[in-house]
């Protein structure tokens, strides 16, 4: 099938708020999920004949269990604070982009079904039924929300956006009307151990070919252990790096960080994934089924420490939910929990970010680097938003954002950030998260990115920035498809542990 063709935004030097252009994404539908692939984790096959009952009863489910839904449903007074702080709004000017129009779809039937005035006045205050069209424009619309949270920023009321997508999700999900990309990444997390259906054997293959790689190059044998028991750090990674470009090149910087701090180390065939998609469908079981095959996974293997890879939305779901999910660092209570609890250092962060762990090593002068083998690389930062927004690192107030970048300094001599108002918490998404990453969407994707092209376009022009560093899979590979799109080069995307890997000394060659 040939690719839909779409004009891509013109790269300006200052954000524009856009011209309106009603139902100018209307078109733009995600495929749905097969039956096969909604029955696998858990959901209808297809939608059901009482789709609507059900749909209404599930988002009475949903008040009952979590008060921050009822309360975002509630609060918005729309101010329009939000109006253009999403980068898919500003990318497309289509109107129901807008955070406020968006939260809308869902509000106003909540308001028909759960408020006294909707009930008996819906005209008065805009509720409406849940009618067929209302749902397939849930699913249009919600599917091109990232749930990137930069409008939660904004809002004067505190109001995450993302929470309400993630109801919308689940909601559609329980009728049946499912999203063909998460759902179909979810079943393969959940029957396999990771995104990506890669097998226990094909990724020990891959891992052997990685080392030998590195000893062709550097002339130093480094390992890339698997199921290895008694090592002291299970490594969870997303599965991108194990063999996308340039994904890859993090991992084998990883390696090369652990070889030369001699700390033993292993990643495990049973959690080889550290994404959990099932964030994006705002569904807790099946977030903490693929949260529970780490515990497993560190059970099994005996390790004292957990250390998570460059993934956005996997350090989200680590650093704020895995305590809830599957009692790794305080909060668990079963038997298990207990077991794992009593088994991991308390010397260290459970779980604990790549960055921090070599950010530390780097001070210290565990590992040495010579900053100069990286001086073709002129740097910019790309902050991801799942880091940025919804997590810590270290144990600094705004630790996401320093550590990141103390690292590339300490890696590298010339740095420079894009502007002030599109980074750290106010970053740009990538504008491929959230479950969006798909090739349906393209056109969503391009024009999202588009705030975040002209910031980066900006430090080229100033700077002659040509690199960009990040520490997510999704942005990695969404800015990888987009930036040729804008007349950038597509290798000009990497992860931070890409340049600690050009860096770091490993000794002379043997």
């Amino acid at each position: 099938m040939a690719a839909p063709t779409f004009e891509v935004p013109k790269l300006k030097e200052v954000s524009e708020v856009p011209r309106i252009q009603k139902g100018a994404m209307a078109h733009t539908k995600s495929y749905v999920a097969s039956a096969a692939i909604q029955q696998a984790i858990g959901f209808p096959g297809e939608l059901v004949e009482n789709w609507e009952e059900k749909a209404i009863e599930k988002m009475g489910d949903l008040l009952s269990k979590y008060r921050s839904f009822k309360v975002y449903l509630d609060a918005c007074v729309h101010c329009g604070a939000c109006t253009d702080k999403c980068h898919y709004f500003l990318g497309t000017g289509d109107p129901i982009n807008m955070p406020v129009a968006r939260q809308d779809l869902v509000r106003n039937v909540y308001r028909r079904h759960f408020t006294f005035a909707g009930k008996y006045f819906p005209k008065l205050v805009g509720a409406k039924d849940l009618t067929r069209d209302v749902l397939d424009q849930w699913y249009t619309y919600y599917n091109q929300c990232s749930e990137c949270r930069r409008c939660s920023v904004f809002c004067p009321y505190g109001i995450d956006t993302a929470e309400i997508t993630m109801g919308a999700k689940e909601i559609l999900d329980s009728i049946g009307y499912g999203q063909k990309y998460t759902n179909e990444i979810i079943g393969k997390v959940q029957r396999i151990g990771n995104n990506l259906g890669l097998p226990g054997p094909a990724l020990q293959d891959t891992l052997e070919g990685l080392e030998e790689d590195i000893e062709a190059e550097t002339g130093v044998a480094v390992r890339m252990p698997l199921n290895q028991k008694g090592a002291e750090v299970l490594l969870v990674t997303p599965s991108a790096d194990f063999f996308s470009e340039p994904h890859v090149e993090s991992l084998i910087g990883y390696a090369k960080v652990f070889h030369a701090a001699g700390i033993s180390w292993t990643l495990s065939s049973h959690a080889s994934e550290a994404g959990n998609f099932g964030l994006f469908i705002g569904n807790y079981e099946t977030m903490r089924n693929i949260a529970l095959r780490i515990r497993e996974a560190a059970l099994e293997l005996g390790v004292k420490r957990i250390i998570v890879g460059e993934c956005g939305h996997a350090w989200r779901v680590a650093y704020s939910f895995w305590n809830t999910l599957a009692g790794i660092g305080a909060g668990g209570n079963d038997p298990f929990s207990i077991e794992l609890q009593q088994q991991l250092d308390p010397r260290y962060p459970a779980p604990q970010h790549i960055c921090e762990f070599t950010y530390d090593l780097l001070k210290r002068g565990v590992i040495t680097v010579d900053k100069s083998t990286n001086d073709h690389r002129v740097i910019t930062y790309h902050d991801s938003c799942n880091v940025a927004r919804a997590s810590r690192m270290g144990d600094m107030p705004g630790g996401q954002f320093v550590i990141p970048r103390e690292i590339i300094k300490m890696v590298a001599n010339n740095y420079h950030d894009m502007a002030a108002d599109t980074i750290h918490e106010s970053t740009f998404c990538c504008g491929g998260g959230g479950g969006l990453l798909t090739d349906d969407l393209m056109e969503l994707r391009v024009k999202g990115a588009l705030p975040r092209m002209e910031a980066l376009n900006n430090v080229v022009q100033d700077h002659q920035v040509n690199f960009m560093a990040t520490i997510c899979a999704i942005c990695k590979a969404q800015f990888s498809k987009v930036l040729p799109y804008y007349g950038f080069e597509m290798g000009m995307v990497g992860g931070i542990h890409q340049l600690v890997s050009t860096a770091i000394q490993l000794g002379p060659k043997q």
